[in-house]
């Protein structure tokens, strides 16, 4: 999430800022952060299971804006996670606070911007219905984001404070600023008001030299590089002030025009409690990040070329058919994960700490993921990151392989007859098709998930929340439960309730996922309905 603190600091400087009527462009954007963002702003219930309908309604409001302006949106996404482990010490962190808020979430009832489990899905799927382009990166996004927007002369729409350094010639659209729900004009004229950002425009209101910026991230923390904030507090004209490490560090910089001078000087400022060799060695894998790469997301965009966007290494790790899918989100960063790292990073919803891990119920089904990933030959186990109450644990899994599963190989997986693997879904549902086939085939997966979950769900759920949930698929017009949701959306969620939900949620989030590798034996269900 980039230099931390940055953001709202710049909030407080609003000069650096342009206002611009912005239309008839098109628009680079960073689309996990979009996702967060629109629903955390939305004011849309987090505590109870999300309201994914109003959230699909959102999502349409926010494209059907951009194209009565003529802005043409690309949207770009986060794959697998980062193979170095560069960042791990920030994740790690991350994932105990969302424990943690989780947790307190589900205790007093209050808002900790825990996104509910679904909403990822919902916001591929309404994309892909509006058919919004959308690619999805093998790792992260940011760079990809930023080459991109810079090879087509057009900004970037994130409210991440890492494009804040990236020197973007067409300049970053914040979020935060982006009045996309009050266009303004008619017709050809219509624009949406908001702000634009330039590097160019904080270079000369700090009076710091352009190619300074990526070490002034680096030396200000970033999700890559962790230095003590109080040095920097001592060049600020006022360190009681809120973000005067960074103004300090500004002021600092002033006297110096090239990185390599300044990074020698900040390590001589840490003193010889610090390993100095390593500290320049971490401070300058934290100014590489912000070096713009040659945009491979062109090709993929205009031609839907996948080879450009990976090195040798994933070329050879990856299978053809796998790695247009995972391109155009057809198949989740997850699988990424679990294929090259043996590592998956679980979700934690809205839980009381008192109850288990709502993602023991749906591991038998990671486990077949795991299978047809990895091979019946591997003796590789996937460590699963889960909390156990309060703690972030690390897991080793074993793959699973059923009869059929054990005669698939994942080189040829798309190859497979759809009877193969329509019978490694069920057997691993626990489901038998004659059931499904009196369905409508939009409910098949859902009504198969149900069982599941009905049958390994602990503490075993009350036959009510069965019921609930069989006449929620069953309505046509799920507008008629709005007022019961927004009456409830207030109070503080039932613990047993919230968690046996939770665990459907997660059930149906790893069988699509396991659907999905499998190519989609099942129809994929329409999450928001």
């Amino acid at each position: 999430m980039g230099v931390q603190g940055l953001t709202t600091f710049l909030d407080n400087r609003q000069k650096i800022y342009r206002d611009v009527q912005f239309g008839r462009s098109r628009l680079v954007i960073d689309g996990c952060n979009l996702n967060y963002l629109l629903y955390f702003d939305s004011g849309l219930d987090q505590n109870h299971g999300g309201e994914y309908a109003a959230y699909e309604s959102l999502i349409e409001r926010f494209i059907t804006a951009l194209r009565t302006c003529e802005v043409d949106p690309y949207i770009v996404l986060d794959g697998g996670s980062d193979p170095t482990d560069k960042k791990l010490e920030t994740v790690t962190q991350r994932a105990e606070q969302r424990i943690e808020s989780a947790h307190r979430a589900a205790k007093d009832g209050g808002k900790e911007n825990i996104l509910p489990i679904m909403t990822k899905w919902v916001f591929r799927q309404t994309l892909t219905r509006l058919k919004v382009p959308v690619a999805q990166c093998f790792g992260e996004a940011d760079r990809e984001i930023a080459a991109l927007a810079d090879k087509w002369q057009c900004p970037v729409l994130s409210n991440d404070s890492d494009f804040y350094i990236f020197n973007l010639s067409a300049g970053l659209l914040p979020i935060s600023y982006f009045q996309w729900q009050d266009v303004k004009g008619n017709g050809s004229k219509s624009y949406i008001p908001c702000k634009r950002y330039y590097t160019s425009s904080f270079c000369i209101y700090f009076q710091i030299q352009p190619q300074l910026l990526p070490t002034f991230a680096a030396l200000a923390g970033n999700d890559y590089v962790k230095l003590p904030k109080y040095i920097w507090r001592q060049f600020a004209p006022d360190a009681s002030r809120p973000q005067s490490h960074l103004e300090g560090l500004l002021c600092w910089m002033k006297d110096f025009e090239q990185p390599e001078d300044a990074l020698k000087a900040a390590v001589e400022l840490m003193g010889k409690s610090q390993n100095k060799e390593k500290m320049l060695q971490s401070l300058s894998v934290g100014m590489e990040e912000y070096k713009l790469p040659r945009s491979s997301l062109v090709e993929f965009f205009v031609r839907g070329d996948v080879h450009p966007f990976l090195d040798e290494e994933l070329i050879g790790r990856i299978p053809d058919w796998m790695q247009l899918r995972v391109m155009q989100a057809r198949l989740p960063g997850d699988t990424l994960d679990v294929l090259l790292l043996h590592k998956l990073s679980l979700s934690t919803p809205v839980d009381h700490k008192d109850l288990p891990s709502v993602n023991l119920t749906s591991r038998p089904l990671r486990q077949v993921m795991y299978g047809l990933l990895l091979g019946k030959e591997t003796s590789y186990k996937v460590e699963e990151r889960d909390r156990e109450e309060l703690q972030l644990k690390f897991i080793r899994i074993k793959p699973t392989f059923s009869r059929v599963a054990q005669r698939l190989q994942l080189n040829s997986l798309h190859e497979a007859q759809l009877s193969e693997r329509l019978e490694v879904l069920l057997e691993a549902l626990g489901v038998k098709e004659e059931l499904l086939n009196e369905l409508p085939p939009q409910l098949r997966l859902l009504v198969a998930v149900t069982c599941y979950w009905w049958s390994r769900a602990r503490p075993r759920p009350d036959l009510k929340l069965l019921k609930s949930l069989l006449l929620g698929m069953n309505l046509k017009d799920t507008s008629r439960l709005s007022a019961v949701v927004q009456a409830r959306c207030h109070q503080k969620p039932d613990v047993g309730v919230a968690h046996a939900f939770s665990q459907w949620q997660v059930c149906l989030k790893d069988s699509m996922h396991l659907n999905q590798l499998l190519g989609l034996p099942l129809p994929e269900p329409d999450v928001a309905r």
